[in-house]
C-alpha cells in the first residue's frame, strides 16, 4: 500500500468526495449539500479516511476540515462535450501549503488528449512524491473510441494505467459484477483500487450491493460523494459503509441492525 497506508484501517478506507461542483455543476446539490460546511461535517464525523475536493473548497474552508485532505489538482466542467481533457489548476506546492496528505488527478484514457494528461501527471506525480504526498489517480475510459466505459476490459486497462504511470491508488468505475471487477483489482497490481461512487442510485440497497461487491473483489474501498451527501440520512449511510468496508460485515448482516 505504501504511501496510502496512512489512510487505511484494516487495509481499507473510505474517501468522501466533494469535487462534483466543478465537474457537474450545481445540479448535484440541494439546499443542504450546496453548502460545503454540511459535507465537511460529514467528512469529519462520518468515519472517513480522506476528504477529496478542489483547491477552492480546501482554501476557503480550511479551518473546518479535520479529515485528511486530498486535493484534486485538475478538473473540467461538463459544458464542453467533445474529447475530454482535465488540466491542472492547482500546484503540488499549493496543496502542501493547504495541508494536503494526498493529491488527486484525473486522466481520461482513450481521449484524443490522453497524452497531454499523462505528461502532466508524470510531472505532478514526481513533485508530489518528492513532497511526501500520496497520489490518487481518477481514471476513466472516455472518448470517441470508447464504446462502454464500464466494460471489464476497459476498466482493467484504466487500473493498469494507474499502476504503470506511478499512481499510489486508482479510482475507477464499477464494472457491474464482482468477477470482472476482481480482474480490475488484479490488473492494478499492488496499488489499492477504489470504486467511484457515481450518481445517486435508485435505492440504498442497490448502492450497498455494489459496495459489497467491490470489497469482495479485493478493492480497498470507495471514493463516494452523492450516494452519501444526497441521502436522507448521510450519517446513517456513512455508518453502513464503515460496517461493510472497514468492519467487513455482509449486507444481510448489517440489514438486521440498520
Amino acid at each position: 500500500m505504501g504511501r496510502m497506508n496512512r489512510f487505511m484501517r484494516n487495509g481499507r478506507s473510505i474517501i468522501l468526495a466533494y469535487d462534483q461542483g466543478l465537474e457537474h455543476g450545481p445540479t448535484d446539490f440541494d439546499e443542504r449539500n450546496v453548502d460545503p460546511k454540511f459535507v465537511i461535517d460529514i467528512a469529519n464525523r462520518g468515519g472517513y479516511d480522506a476528504f477529496a475536493c478542489q483547491k477552492g473548497i480546501a482554501e476557503k474552508y480550511h479551518e473546518l476540515i479535520e479529515a485528511p485532505l486530498l486535493i484534486k489538482l485538475n478538473g473540467k466542467t461538463k459544458i464542453y462535450g467533445k474529447e475530454p481533457i482535465a488540466a491542472q489548476n492547482c500546484s503540488v506546492e499549493k496543496a502542501v501549503k493547504l495541508g494536503a496528505s494526498a493529491v488527486g488527478y484525473t486522466i481520461y484514457i482513450g481521449s484524443a488528449h490522453e497524452h497531454e494528461m499523462m505528461k502532466e501527471f508524470g510531472r505532478i506525480e514526481e513533485e508530489a512524491h518528492d513532497a511526501g504526498l500520496a497520489v490518487v489517480m481518477w481514471i476513466y475510459p472516455r472518448g470517441e473510441y470508447v464504446k462502454d466505459d464500464t466494460a471489464g476490459d476497459m476498466v482493467a486497462y484504466a487500473a493498469r494505467t494507474a499502476l504503470e504511470l506511478g499512481a499510489d491508488a486508482a479510482k475507477v468505475k464499477f464494472t457491474g459484477d464482482r468477477e470482472s471487477f476482481r480482474w480490475v483489482v488484479r490488473a492494478a497490481g499492488n496499488i489499492p483500487v477504489y470504486m467511484a461512487g457515481g450518481p445517486k442510485t435508485k435505492s440504498e440497497e442497490e448502492f450497498l450491493s455494489h459496495v459489497s461487491g467491490v470489497v469482495e473483489s479485493g478493492a480497498a474501498g470507495i471514493a463516494v460523494g452523492r450516494n452519501v451527501w444526497q441521502s436522507d440520512d448521510p450519517f446513517r449511510t456513512s455508518k453502513l459503509l464503515n460496517q461493510i468496508i472497514i468492519e467487513g460485515k455482509g449486507q444481510k448482516e448489517i440489514a438486521k441492525t440498520a
